[in-house]
This record gives C-alpha cells, structure tokens and sequence, in this order.
C-alpha cells in the first residue's frame, strides 16, 4: 500500500512537470496565492476577461498539491454552512439565490471542461446519501423537510430497497437522491486548468511559497511581486502565512482507493449510475466508484496537527487506514479481502463558522476566497468567477451573494485549537458508536460538539 505521494489521483495521472519558481521581483496587475482549484478559476476568468492584463500565480509546491489535488472528487451543489444562516444576515431571497447559483456552476464546470479539452472523468451521476440507523433515518427525514422549502436541492427521497438497487450499502434503512452533482478526476481537473490558463498567457511560478501579504505586495523569499491586486488562495494552507495563524484551522480529511473490482463484485454492490456516496453520520463518510473501477472513500483521520501543522506530502498515520476500511467493509461486506492500494490525507480551511467566503478590498488590493470545508470543488469556481467580478469592479449579481464579504472572529490560540478539535471530533465519533449500537435519536453528544465547534447554524 502506498501512504502519501500526495494522493491517489496524482500517482494515477503522474506527477506534474515542474514549472519554474520566482528568481526576482516581479510586477504584474493582478498576484494569485496559491495554484489550486481557487487561484486557477480566478487566473481563468480574469485572463479571459482582460487578457492584456499581466497575471501571476504563486504556487508553493506545484498546481494542485493541495486539497484540489487529493479531495474526494464531488463535483456537488452544497453551500458551505448551509443556508439558514444567510436567511438571518440577507433575507431568504438572497439564499435562494445562492443555491441556485450553486446548481448552475456545476454546469459551468463541466462547460469549461470540454470547451478546454479536459478529460476529467466527469459523470453527472448525483449523489446518494445513505442512512443506517434510525438516528440518521430522523436526520434525513429533517434535512429533507429543511432542503424542500428552497428551489434547487430536487430531493427524492428512497426506501431501503430503492436506495440499495442503486449502490448497495449493507444495512441501508433509507436513502436520499438529487441530481446536481458529479464524479470527478480531481488531479485530471486541476492538471488540465493549469494547463489552460499558461495556454491563456498566466504566468506560473511553482516552488515559490508566499511568506506574507500585504497590500499590493507578496512577499517571497526569492523576490517581492508586485501587483495591483493581490488574491489569497491558499485555502488550508493559509496558517503559513505571517499573521494569519489563527485566520482558518488546517484540518485533515484522510482518503484510501481500493484495488480494481471485479465485474461479479460490481454486479453485488451496483453504483452503475457512478453517483458519488455519502451518509448522515457525524463523522460523515465520501467515496464514488473511480473511472477505472475502484472505490475512493474518505472520512476523518486525525483531523488536526498541533499548532496548524500542514502535512508535506499526503502521509497520514496507518490508523486512519484502519478506520476507513472498517467502515468500506460496514457499507460493503463482500470487499473484505480487497486491498487498498493507496492512503493519503488532505488539508482543508475551516472557519470559525464554518462558511466558506469571498472578498475583495479595494483600498489594499488584497482580495481572498476559500473556507470551503470539504465543498470546494464547485464552490472554487463560483469564488473565481466572483473574484473577477470584484476585482474589474463590476456590479454583477455574483457580488451580491450572500457570501460575499463574510467574516468571522478568529480561532482560538493553541493549546485550546488543539483541545476543542480533539473534543469535538472524539464526540462526534462516540456519538455515531452510540447509535450504531441502536440509539433511536441523534446523541446529544453530537449537539455538544456541534455547539463547540461553531456548526449549530447548520442544523
């Protein structure tokens, strides 16, 4: 079994060329931190929008390293934090119209995709939520009547055997289906913008980490960038930052891909619609059925290093293995001798309320986007597209969004980061332990760390 190697998707495809790195200062317009999916969108759009403009992005490794490079591969419609909250700041209008907005760019994606020649593996499968126990049975039924209320989720709700006919997880008691979301390569897609935006004119500078930002300015430690705009996208990685310690916490999500299925293995477990997979536990699981006929499944390893540590290459601790493959062969008991060939871990930027946001300041030049927390394969493209509106200072309905402009205090100094991230998780897995075993309602555990950990406006 491979562990690390960034992860899976990045083996598969190769390793990228190197680009090279920042030897000097620079003057450019517009500086973009950070060469994942984020800082990729928004080089693409604003090239295509002002394509005599100058445009760099700095990258610290190579494009799509990080969590662009290694997440699971949902190409889905969710809004990080949920609606609710933007009914209280914006109205319900304005959070409708980020749902829908939501929906539409899954489409943009995969435009952008063929117009570029992009062979990301891209199904638009939809995705399946399983439940299977009678706690997450109630959590459906909830969330179902919550998500009915706005246009755009398009919920179907299944029984056990409708739920089962389409991917055949052991136990299921119920399920959920909607449409707007597809399986995607994510190293193939981050791999193939890269590609696009250099065709575009975009300069790339890999191996060049950004150690501060300050107005017009990025600082490295091979030479200064100067720009009229300064974009941060650097996503979980952004605690590297000088003075931004404390701004999103680094935390881990872990992922492990089977070796090939067999046909008579597929024929038991279904997944011919290649919808991407999910459930309602607390410490929810992610997977899909890979273009080459293996299982991807993620969930939360050890999701957080001391002090805001970021991992180097994808290595993740072999326990997290274990855990992943208890729960593959819980939803799957037929692929207990299976083996997995690859674990690797991501990092991904978590606020203090655990909604993604996406800014612009004219005065500093300095804009930013990301915060994602697990969602950021649709919502990267939204806040670059965004981020160009902002920045050309054009009032567009995009800059209007409710996300637009959101902040949140900062996290709390260590060892209490430390603290509350190893309470919050070690609760949220004793709960799901809690009603596996039959617990009829959600625990309150769950409710405790919800309260905790800043997510209560999401339920």
């Amino acid at each position: 079994m491979i562990n690390g190697n960034v992860s899976h998707w990045w083996t598969s495809l190769g390793m990228p060329e190197a680009r090279p790195s920042l030897d000097g200062d620079l003057d450019v317009d517009v500086a973009i931190v950070g060469g994942g999916y984020t800082g990729l969108w928004t080089a693409y759009y604003l090239k295509l929008a002002r394509p005599q403009w100058r445009i760099a992005i700095l990258e610290a490794r190579f494009c799509g390293f990080g969590a662009s490079g290694r997440n699971g591969g949902w190409l889905t419609n969710s809004v990080t934090g949920g609606l609710k909250q933007y009914v209280r700041t914006h109205g319900r209008d304005a959070a409708q119209r980020f749902q829908l907005e939501m929906n539409d760019t899954i489409d943009e994606v995969i435009r952008v995709a063929h117009a570029e020649g992009i062979d990301a593996d891209i199904v638009k499968g939809g995705n399946l939520q399983v439940a299977y126990t009678p706690a997450q049975v109630r959590r459906l039924q909830a969330s179902v009547t919550a998500e009915r209320s706005w246009r755009g989720t398009d919920l179907t709700v299944l029984s056990a055997a409708e739920s089962r006919a389409r991917i055949n997880v052991a136990g299921t008691l119920a399920g959920v289906c909607h449409p707007h979301a597809a399986r995607i390569h994510p190293a193939k897609l981050a791999a193939g913008l890269a590609k696009a935006v250099a065709g575009l004119g975009v300069e790339i500078y890999e191996s060049t980490p950004v150690l501060e930002i300050r107005p017009r300015e990025a600082i490295t430690a091979t030479g200064t960038v100067r720009a009229d705009a300064i974009v941060r996208a650097t996503e979980g990685f952004t605690a590297g930052i000088k003075g931004l310690r404390r701004e999103w916490l680094p935390m881990n999500s872990s992922m492990i891909v089977t070796e090939q299925l067999t046909p008579a293995q597929w024929e038991s477990i279904g997944w011919e619609g290649r919808e991407v997979l999910g459930d309602f536990a607390h410490v929810y699981m992610y997977a899909q059925r890979t273009a080459d006929d293996r299982i991807a499944f993620g969930g939360r390893g050890v999701p957080y290093r001391w002090n805001s540590q970021t991992d180097d290459d994808g290595q993740t601790q072999p326990v997290t293995e274990r855990t992943l493959r208890t729960l593959l062969t819980r939803f799957f008991p037929a692929l207990e001798d299976v083996a997995t060939q690859h674990l690797w871990s991501g990092t991904l930027g978590v606020p203090r309320d655990w909604s993604a946001t996406v800014d612009f300041d004219a005065v500093s030049g300095i804009g930013h986007a990301g915060g994602y927390v697990g969602t950021g394969v649709t919502a990267t493209n939204l806040a670059g597209r965004t981020l160009r509106d902002l920045i050309l200072g054009e009032h567009t309905e995009l800059v209007e969004l409710p996300w637009v402009g959101h902040s949140v205090r900062k996290w709390e100094p260590e060892p209490l980061r430390w603290l509350a991230t190893r309470v919050i998780y070690g609760a949220y897995g004793t709960a799901d332990r809690i009603e596996y075993r039959g617990k009829r309602t959600t625990s309150g555990l769950a409710t405790v760390a919800d309260i905790v950990s800043g997510r209560i406006h999401q339920h």
